[in-house]
């Protein structure tokens, strides 16, 4: 399984990326916002030294929700470098569209997936990437990661090329539950990557040991 990084915040990238398991960035318009990033020009130029600074996939995503807009957007960021994966959202037009960067040699992730369904209409349209947003499954009181099992059997059985890339990851256990269901990506906040370091009896043995090497020093 891929490990990308969910954020625009440039330091967690490259922490991330220091780790030597980081494959790519998502990003979107509100992550931008947060890190203060405003203005077309300058978010392309974010977008830039991201992929200045990891090798591997960036999902960079379009803010119009017509078809001409979306693609006249997706051009604009695919130029930006060639790891550029333009992030289209699911709907008739996001559809259409990917269906076009597809037919076209650009990469595409279609977000905001909630169904199988949704997940089918992107594999067959040639997207990249689908993006089940498994923690607002929850939030919703039903089950994202049983979306992530549902929609890998899916693509198994009638074989679509589509990586499934599990969004809205919400903790560590999340991770370990996607990488069991089939996800190919899982994109997540820096915090919940580290989390995946943490074991309590991992610290009490690291304790011992050097507990006992003070006894050859």
């Amino acid at each position: 399984m891929k490990f990308f990084i969910d954020t625009a915040n440039l330091a967690q990238i490259k922490e991330a990326n220091d780790l030597g398991i980081l494959d790519g960035v998502t990003t979107n318009p509100s992550l931008m916002a947060k890190e203060g990033i405003k203005g077309s020009e300058a978010v392309l130029q974010h977008y830039k030294t991201i992929c200045g600074l990891v090798d591997g996939d960036i999902s960079a995503e379009v803010i119009s929700t017509d078809f001409e807009g979306i693609i006249e957007e997706g051009k604009k960021l695919a130029a930006i470098h060639h790891n550029i994966v333009v992030k289209v959202p699911m709907i008739k037009d996001g559809i259409k569209a990917i269906k076009w960067f597809t037919d076209n040699g650009i990469k595409t992730n279609c977000t905001l997936i909630f169904s199988a369904g949704q997940a089918i209409l992107a594999a067959k349209a040639g997207a990249t990437y689908v993006s089940p947003f498994i923690g607002r499954i929850d939030d919703s009181g039903w089950d994202g990661v049983e979306l992530i099992a549902q929609i890998s059997n899916i693509y198994s059985i009638q074989g679509f090329k589509t990586e499934i890339l599990a969004a809205s990851i919400r903790n560590a256990l999340h991770i370990i539950k996607c990488a069991e269901a089939g996800a190919n990506v899982c994109t997540c906040p820096l915090d919940s990557i580290l989390g995946l370091l943490k074991h309590p009896l991992t610290d009490i043995g690291l304790a011992k040991f050097l507990e006992d090497a003070k006894k050859f020093a």
